[in-house]
């Protein structure tokens, strides 16, 4: 881990990011880069004789490219009083520079910077998200003492006050509804696709829009304690934990470097004194040691093939936030997904239109769509939207409209009353006799039923459902081929959830799940599977997608999500995960070809400078050639 990743770690998620902070990783890959042109240069001078000039361009690339590795490299092994990668990079440029090979350590300097300014570039940024999540909290409350309104900070909320929330406005805190009705939209919370209507004595959520209905609500959670502030906490927790890998390369860093080293210092005199070699070549073999063992190949076999998988993802819209990221999708063996809006298109749409025999579709729809144009009921639009693309005709405005909440809506056609609404509002036991109990049927299969009446009993109905986008089946096939078990986790009834699951060849399911719910269910696939991914795209998700080895979020899902997860769809495309997977699986088996490659050079090189078959000009060749083949090796990931 870098010094910036451990400084992030620990920042606190409401302090605001320094300017240095957010321009560092650009500084870093321009000086990176700079010290590459500087290298060109330096080598054009030497070729034509200017040895002195060429020096100075090279001691300029040392400065420039080296500069950020080696303040990290101190500050590290100041704090961690160990020695690491970074300053075993800085001794062997060094040791390079000091027999005389400018351009070999110049060139190990920019690798090395170069690789670092990219990681550091593509860092974790938890605090972006959690500022997202904190933006969709209230700060202010209108609380409701005596009879009398004041505005107060959330934070100076208490368990039994009382506070007023407007249409339109955001829930403040967790508490019930004492007076009012009104539909709430808790997609932020549970990722239900439909609002949710809500009285006296229902319960609410904090981060929740209030859609309608002016309402008073009692406190009966503390600020600290809500499930918002709950989801907040997640994903703070989840982000801040270190995987094993970047625990294991911590450990081999330390190892490696204390190696290395140790073998330098020991060249460096045994030689002269078991061997009978002379000071100079006792000093020229460790110095050829310090070159070749320096980890150039080994670092070369995972950054140009991670970046070039990378690239090969972006092109096909998949965007990876991270190697680490890439590398943990070939070892999927579970991935979890959200429902609403990831397997579903997030929109409700009628499904639908059973009808009396003595009525024809186009007269029905007529009156329905008529009544609903006017009211203010979350499926209204859609049902409205979906009578406009069956009938030649407009709608009109009806008489004496009313809008009865909770239930439905009425009104007059011509003299006919017409009732739009809950089984309940039409006539129960009529409503549910209709066409033989049909649409008992449908509720069963994850469909939400509109009654609709006349004056001669119930007209027909009309039922929607999120429907499952038309790439769900062919991308849960796909991951099935690949041998990944799939599950769905969603805040909707059992009855939707197997509906959507039986449709989507989902190998299981988990309904009415609460954004901690799904963090639990991903803990549990991660227990059995091991490596687990989460498919999500709301403020619902974010604690689930910080929780899974790999988080997936749709392009067009909430910035929570897309902060949030390691690997974004940009175009929605389901199918792409099956691909990603893919193309991780063929980067491991580059990266493992590389690095056994690299690992092997590296030890020839090394007993061949023991045996003294090795000059410093062979040595640069084999350090130099390995790390150009892993790099050809790598480019292979951007072809399609």
């Amino acid at each position: 881990m870098t010094t910036d990743t451990k400084q992030l770690a620990q920042q606190p998620a409401e302090c605001s990011t320094p300017w240095l902070e957010k321009t560092k990783p650009h500084l870093e890959l321009i000086a990176a880069l700079l010290s590459g042109v500087l290298i060109v240069v330096g080598w054009l001078l030497a070729k034509n004789g200017m040895e002195t000039p060429s020096v100075i361009i090279y001691l300029a690339s040392f400065v420039i490219g080296g500069y950020a590795k080696a303040k990290e490299g101190i500050e590290d092994t100041i704090a961690d009083k160990e020695l690491n990668v970074e300053m075993l990079m800085i001794f062997a440029a060094i040791g390079s520079a000091i027999i005389g090979y400018w351009t070999e350590g110049a060139i190990l300097i920019f690798i090395f910077a170069l690789s670092g300014a990219l990681e550091t570039y593509t860092m974790n940024k938890s605090h972006k998200e959690i500022s997202a999540l904190m933006d969709l909290q209230p700060e202010e409350a209108l609380r409701i003492t005596n009879g009398y309104e004041e505005v107060v900070s959330v934070s100076k909320l208490v368990v039994g006050d009382t506070i007023l929330v407007k249409p339109g406005e955001r829930v403040p805190s967790d508490g019930k509804i004492t007076e009012g009705r009104t539909n709430i939209d808790e997609a932020a919370i549970t990722g239900e696709s439909f609002p949710v209507s809500k009285s006296i004595d229902d319960e609410v959520f904090a981060g929740t829009v209030n859609l309608r209905g002016t309402i008073n609500v009692e406190i009966t959670k503390p600020t600290s304690e809500t499930l918002f502030q709950k989801i907040i906490t997640l994903v703070q927790s989840a982000q801040s934990e270190k995987s094993p890998s970047q625990l294991f390369i911590e450990q081999f860093e330390g190892k490696y470097v204390k190696i290395v080293l140790t073998v330098v210092a020991l060249m460096m005199f045994v030689p002269h004194f078991a061997l009978g070699w002379n000071w100079t070549e006792t000093f020229y073999r460790a110095m050829i040691l310090l070159v070749v063992a320096s980890p150039c190949a080994l670092v070369a076999s995972i950054m140009p093939a991670t970046l070039s998988a990378i690239s090969n993802g972006a092109r096909h819209g998949i965007l990876f936030k991270g190697g680490v990221h890439l590398e943990n999708l070939g070892n999927l063996k579970a991935i979890a997904f959200d429902k609403t809006g990831t397997l579903t298109k997030g929109k409700p749409e009628v499904t639908d239109v059973i009808i009396r025999e003595d009525l024809n579709e186009e007269d029905f729809l007529f009156h329905i769509a008529s009544v609903e144009n006017y009211s203010n009921h979350p499926l209204a639009t859609s049902i409205v939207r979906y009578a406009k693309t069956k009938m030649d005709r407009d709608i009109m405005k009806p008489e004496d409209m009313e809008d009865i909440s909770g239930n439905g809506v009425q009104a007059y056609f011509n003299g006919v009353l017409w009732q739009v609404g809950k089984a309940d509002f039409v006539g129960r036991s009529e409503a549910e006799r209709f066409h033989n109990g049909i649409a008992l049927t449908l509720a069963e299969e994850g469909k939400t039923v509109v009654y609709a009446r006349d004056d001669k009993g119930i007209a027909g109905i009309l039922t929607l459902k999120d429907v499952v986008r038309e790439e769900t089946i062919k991308a849960i096939e796909a991951l099935k081929q690949e041998g990944i078990h799939t599950v769905m986790l969603t805040g909707d009834s059992q009855n939707t959830a197997k509906a959507i699951a039986s449709e989507s060849h989902i190998d299981a399911y988990i309904a009415e799940c609460l954004p901690e719910t799904k963090v639990d269910e991903v803990k549990k696939l991660k227990d059995q599977y091991g490596t687990v991914a989460m498919v999500g795209d709301g403020i619902n998700d974010a604690p689930a997608l910080a929780t899974a080895s790999v988080g997936i979020a749709m392009g067009e899902g909430t910035d929570v999500a897309l902060e949030t997860a390691d690997v974004v769809l940009m175009k929605n495309d389901l199918p792409r995960i099956a691909e990603a997977v893919k193309l991780s699986k063929k980067m491991n088996r580059i990266i493992k070809q590389n690095v056994i490659f690299s690992i092997s050079v590296i030890m020839i090189l090394i007993l061949s400078n023991f045996l003294q078959f090795l000059d410093l000009p062979f040595g640069v060749i084999g350090h130099e050639g390995s790390t150009i083949l892993v790099i050809l090796n790598s480019l292979r990931l951007l072809r399609n």
